[in-house]
């Protein structure tokens, strides 16, 4: 598993997320808590920015119409979104943050 180094730690907030582009890839890197997350930072309804969003309860809040997606599985836990986004493999080294695009399979 190959992975890319998305940011410093320091720059994502904490419960907050930030959004880089890694390989071309839109990614919201999130703090919840002591935990560190990253998923595709498009909504999967509207097509915008999760990383503006609200961070709350393990979830990533659509700015735009209140979609909420879990951060450990990028399902949708309420509408008016109903697919999921992407979720990748975070890590942190040496304080920067590293993300996998890569599946687990």
């Amino acid at each position: 598993m190959t992975y890319v180094r998305a940011c410093p730690f320091a720059e994502v907030p904490a419960d907050g997320a930030v959004g880089v582009e890694i390989e071309g890839t839109p990614v919201a890197i999130v703090r919840s808590g002591d935990d560190l997350y990253a998923l595709n930072d498009i909504c999967s309804h509207a097509e915008v920015s999760l990383s503006e969003g609200e961070i709350y309860n393990g979830t990533i809040e659509c700015w735009l119409h209140g979609s909420c997606f879990d951060l450990r599985t990028g399902k949708p836990t309420n509408p008016p979104a109903t697919q999921p986004v992407a979720t990748y493999k975070v890590k942190v080294e040496d304080g920067d943050v590293y993300v996998s695009l890569g599946s687990d399979d």
